[in-house]
């Protein structure tokens, strides 16, 4: 558990300082505010999907890597028509805004070692949180100012990206020492920070549920849940095998996960666990999905497959279980490809290596499911 000590030193009007706050004070903070906005012109490129003949854009060139967020993180805009992502293309990783209507992207950062995995948009859609070394920071993209809001503490390492509440206002993520890996909550207001679990071997993909006393993760490939701070963690009873991804549904009261059985011969199948009822069930199996997400309200779901000699991308419908290709991923490693729905469902995004280095492509969908509200 972090600590925080109350230094005798008084802030601005009086305000108490603790340590954290002054060290934190000592960071110093990206200088892209005080210089004027740069943007990038479109670089977008439309092409007919050889395998379905779907209209396909690929919206970043693949002679640098662009990258979107792990799929626990926020990157597309409710209302304001706009998404994050990360992107090298000026020799080091930078945090871009890209207008969904022209394709024109206006650089967020000048980090000077930021991590592309380890970045979210946060619920107002003004704000964003994004790890620059060991140091996260919170940005408005009305005036593009940062303040740091937490340090990984002094001898522990990030790994894998955040994870941000339904309410917006907890960030989780994992930090390993040697082999001990702790999850902690990270509030976006003021980086206060909380130990939730810590414990030795694997510890991957935080998510939290609509109260933020419910996380899940994932655990040597095994699926857990805390239903609340200071109790012990409960495995959920899933088949045998591994659970290669788990989320919240959209309603925060039941966790969607991706399973592959334990038999080789058997596919990749979408499962769902009740906390509640404590009912786990089969959803749907799939044609060997490695990664998948889904609409939101649940209704469809959005999957890259493994299948090295059909590597396409799939929506899911829940009511029949019917898959429907979209398009060709050919994607290197199918995992990484992040299919991502906009928040109304009218669009797909995901990510591939399939023309280089790892590129943004999208794709309308409007005309083959129901939009949903944003």
């Amino acid at each position: 558990m972090l600590r925080s000590w109350v230094m005798n030193a008084r802030g601005p009007r009086g305000r108490g300082w603790t340590r954290r706050r002054w060290l934190l004070s000592l960071i110093p903070l990206p200088a892209l505010a005080a210089q004027k906005r740069k943007t990038w012109p479109p670089e977008r490129y439309a092409y007919a999907d050889p395998a379905t003949e779907f209209l396909v854009e690929r919206l970043t060139q693949p002679t640098h890597t662009s990258m979107l967020p792990p799929p626990q993180a926020r990157a597309f805009a409710r209302k304001s028509g706009f998404f994050v992502y990360a992107s090298d293309r000026t020799g080091s990783f930078q945090l871009y805004r890209m207008q969904e209507r022209t394709a024109e992207s206006e650089q967020l950062t000048e980090a000077a070692a930021l991590e592309p995995d380890a970045f979210t948009l946060l619920a107002d859609d003004e704000h964003l949180c994004y790890f620059d070394g060991g140091v996260l920071y919170r940005l408005s993209l009305r005036n593009l100012k940062a303040r740091a809001l937490y340090r990984t503490p002094e001898g522990w390492r990030r790994e894998g990206g955040l994870s941000l509440s339904a309410d917006g206002k907890r960030l989780a993520l994992v930090e390993v020492r040697a082999d001990r890996r702790a999850l902690r909550l990270i509030r976006t207001s003021n980086g206060n920070a909380t130990t939730v679990v810590e414990r030795s071997g694997t510890l991957r993909d935080p998510a939290v549920g609509s109260r933020e006393t419910q996380i899940l993760y994932l655990h040597e490939d095994e699926l857990w849940i805390r239903a609340g701070l200071g109790q012990p963690g409960e495995r959920v009873p899933t088949p045998p095998g591994r659970v290669l991804q788990a989320f919240w549904s959209g309603d925060g009261r039941r966790i969607v996960y991706l399973h592959q059985p334990a038999e080789k011969s058997r596919l990749s199948a979408i499962r769902e666990y009740d906390p509640a009822s404590r009912a786990e069930r089969l959803v749907a199996a799939t044609s060997q999905f490695a990664a998948v997400s889904l609409n939101s309200d649940g209704s469809v779901f959005l999957g890259a497959s493994a299948n090295v000699a059909s590597p396409y991308l799939l929506i899911l419908l829940r009511v029949n279980r019917r898959e429907l290709t979209l398009c060709e991923h050919a994607a290197r490693d199918p995992a990484r490809v992040r299919p991502t729905f906009t928040p109304d469902s009218r669009r797909i995004y995901f990510q591939s290596d399939r023309d280089g280095k790892l590129a943004i492509y999208r794709m309308n969908v409007d005309r083959l499911i129901e939009p949903t509200d944003s």
